[in-house]
């Protein structure tokens, strides 16, 4: 079902869909979940313990995502034990040529790169300049940009891969001052360096929060980690249907805010408020499966109850990152049957 909303939406809106210089801007990022403490999820997803003598059970979840239009392409649900790295390549068989991918430091590696550059599909990834010899050559060197060939590092496992020691992929290092006066390095596939010059990577790069406000929503709108059961099918079952209502609440808020940008007789320029929308959207969503009502009806009649729940646009906020703020933290254990569900 995800995957036909979604086809249709690339496939029949196309005049609706957002590009970034002619791109589909994606990202890919991983996440925790907690998971109801049971033996069946321990052995599937692993225990994971905190400072003190808690532990909990937790998967590991990563998305493909648009982050302009707002939806998940892709998204898998793993163990503790299995890598970021080794999932993500997964998330290419949903992607397409003219598709930039857009990762955080912890997706650097030469195999990411072969398997895009295999693909012809483009990427953006930031790189700590410990990285490797090449990446410190380049941070030391002051240079805005520069093409270069990338190897696989001596550390890396090849025995399994399709590629040696002397295979290459040529990558372009572009170096961006952040306003801490910080340096970070950005590789990349976009080597033309007239039509991408170094100034534009720092904005976006940026647009990659898209994904981490996508998570957000997860886990404080949908409260995807109040599960209706405990077995591990259950699990999946909540996992994917809340998958679906995000990329459903995203087709119909995509186009109230589309109607409401055309309206230039306001003042202020006016949004869906997303928490409400998801929570109306909850309520219905079985009657938009099993209704009589022509569907198109009662889309209208939820587009008509999301228009009378708008906010301001407000535009340069800024907030501070808070990144041990839920280290701690412990689901409250709620009885299943005080759960909402679908």
């Amino acid at each position: 079902m995800n995957q036909r909303l979604i086809e249709e939406f690339y496939t029949d809106n196309e005049a609706s869909v957002k590009l970034w210089r002619g791109f589909r801007l994606l990202s890919v990022d991983g996440s925790r979940l907690t998971l109801p403490n049971t033996k069946e999820l321990r052995n599937a997803y692993g225990f994971a313990k905190n400072n003190t003598a808690t532990g909990v059970v937790q998967s590991c979840v990563s998305v493909l995502y648009d982050v302009l239009n707002k939806y998940v392409l892709n998204a898998e649900l793993y163990a503790l034990k299995i890598g970021e790295k080794t999932v993500a390549p997964k998330h290419l068989e949903h992607a397409r040529i003219k598709d930039l991918i857009i990762y955080d430091r912890g997706y650097s590696c030469f195999n990411m790169a072969y398997e895009h550059n295999k693909r012809g599909i483009d990427f953006l990834i930031r790189v700590g300049q410990e990285f490797s010899n090449l990446i410190y050559a380049f941070y030391e060197s002051g240079k805005r940009s520069e093409i270069v060939k990338m190897y696989p590092g001596r550390s890396t496992k090849i025995s399994d891969k399709e590629y040696d020691r002397n295979t290459f992929v040529e990558i372009r290092l572009v170096r961006v001052e952040l306003s801490s006066n910080e340096t970070e390095i950005l590789m990349t596939s976009l080597k033309d360096e007239i039509q991408y010059p170094d100034t534009i990577f720092k904005e976006l790069y940026g647009l990659r929060w898209g994904v981490e406000t996508f998570y957000d929503e997860l886990k404080n709108k949908l409260k995807v980690e109040y599960f209706s059961g405990y077995s591990r099918q259950s699990i999946l079952q909540d996992f994917y249907a809340t998958i679906f209502v995000s990329n459903l609440q995203s087709l119909i808020v995509g186009e109230i805010n589309d109607e409401l940008c055309e309206q230039s007789n306001t003042k202020y320029k006016y949004k869906v408020n997303s928490n409400l929308s998801y929570g109306l959207l909850k309520n219905r969503i079985i009657t938009l499966f099993f209704s009589k009502t022509d569907t198109d009806i009662l889309f209208n009649e939820l587009k008509d109850l999301f228009k009378k729940h708008l906010i301001p646009v407000r535009h340069g906020r800024t907030y501070e990152r808070h990144k041990d703020k839920y280290k701690n933290r412990q689901k409250p254990k709620v009885p299943k049957n005080l759960k909402d569900t679908i």
